[in-house]
């Protein structure tokens, strides 16, 4: 965790006022695992016993900026490595824990999303929305966004089909999301709905 990120501040802040019991991961040096270097989660949270969870913290904003212009899409993309890194911490922790991506938006001052949006959290005059996906899920969809960059996405409609409030994972009995197959597509959603608002 870098505690000078304030999207990862945000996410510990939320943790403690939900009362969950965490690690925060000290990301100065990089880790090990079999002598091969892998990098490292942000967050190991403790829910009820049957939930243990590990968590890559990704920050965005809403609306996001694309190509300089503001546009009201919810960015997933994450880099090819983040996506390896909690996949091997996954298979290293053993059975019983779960792999999440945390996707944390910062939303801007002009969006209006209504009160009882699951897992709205302001923290330091910043409002922030937390959504997660299953690394497998994830993993199981993605689409390279830039070969340039190492960067993978989810194709809009998978996306919106896996994503869920962070909350929900901190259920016990949360249901895996079923296999379906999606073609190439948009690496976002387009607007403000479904298990957003």
């Amino acid at each position: 965790m870098h505690r000078h990120n304030h999207y990862e501040a945000a996410f510990e802040a939320y943790l403690r006022q939900q009362h969950l019991g965490y690690i925060a991961v000290d990301e100065t040096r990089r880790s090990l695992l079999d002598d091969q270097p892998v990098k490292s989660l942000d967050f190991i949270v403790y829910g009820t016993p049957e939930v243990r969870l590990l968590v890559d913290i990704k920050g965005r904003r809403f609306p996001a900026q694309v190509r300089g212009k503001s546009r009201h899409v919810w960015q997933n993309w994450s880099t090819r490595e983040d996506i390896s890194g909690l996949t091997r911490w996954l298979e290293r922790v053993g059975p019983g824990y779960r792999a999440l991506l945390v996707f944390l938006y910062q939303i801007s001052p002009e969006v209006q999303l209504q009160a009882e949006t699951p897992d709205l959290f302001a923290f330091r005059e910043r409002l922030y929305l937390l959504r997660a996906i299953d690394v497998l899920d994830y993993e199981q969809h993605m689409r390279s966004r830039s070969p340039r960059w190492d960067t993978v996405c989810l194709p809009q409609r998978a996306f919106r089909m896996l994503v869920q409030p962070f909350s929900e994972f901190l259920l016990p009995r949360f249901a895996e999301a079923s296999d379906w197959d999606e073609p190439y597509g948009q690496c976002f959603a387009d607007d403000v709905e479904l298990k957003f608002v």
